[in-house]
């Protein structure tokens, strides 16, 4: 296990060397996306932004309009990450599709997305799951917003991180630490019901 600090994109080599169980640091851009969004990439609408080595997070971020000397502006308040399984039956083809690195979410993903790790060269990356305004505090700015029309929460918003944490639990070589997980709870469960 090591700690990787990685600015985005990331090349598929890149992805490669990671391994479950790395703390990472990104810092650049990420792009949030969730239900709606690969639901819309699923049926084959072009995304506005080149996701190719990129990294989505699954995020629905609580966001105002600020003014700030004078210029009005997007800010982040909360960004902690959403329940990734939902974008299981379609997170593969968006990996095969639009050449990204990575994704960031909680809760894991199933052996459709792990088998799209080990394929495409990409890793799932677990963030911290209530902490929605420590995620936030490693936003530094607000980019832009593409399909506004999804709703706030939905749309797909461009994030400028630093050093935002995350740790490795999919890999590109074939481990899930969520598959590991289920595998011991269920061997720990059927010891104790004997």
């Amino acid at each position: 296990m090591a700690l990787v600090q990685l600015t985005t994109p990331i090349t598929e080599a890149q992805a490669r060397s990671l391994h479950v169980g790395d703390t990472v640091e990104l810092s650049g851009r990420l792009y949030t996306g969730r239900d709606a969004v690969h639901h819309r990439l699923h049926h084959g609408d072009k995304p506005p932004v080149d996701l190719h080595g990129q990294i989505i997070y699954h995020c629905g971020p609580v966001m105002v309009r600020e003014t700030v000397d004078g210029t009005e502006r997007w800010a982040c308040r909360g960004a902690g990450p959403t329940t990734s399984s939902r974008e299981e039956p379609y997170q593969w083809e968006v990996m095969r599709d639009h050449g990204i690195r990575g994704v960031i979410g909680k809760g894991g993903m199933g052996p459709k997305t792990l088998a799209g790790c080990v394929t495409y060269g990409c890793v799932y990356l677990h963030a911290i799951g209530g902490a929605a305004q420590v995620c936030a505090e490693r936003i530094t700015r607000v980019d832009g917003v593409d399909w506004m029309d999804l709703g706030s929460p939905e749309a797909i918003w461009h994030l400028w991180v630093e050093r935002f944490p995350c740790i490795v639990t999919m890999d590109s070589h074939g481990n899930s630490l969520h598959q590991q997980v289920r595998e011991t709870s269920t061997a720990a469960l059927a010891g104790l019901q004997a």
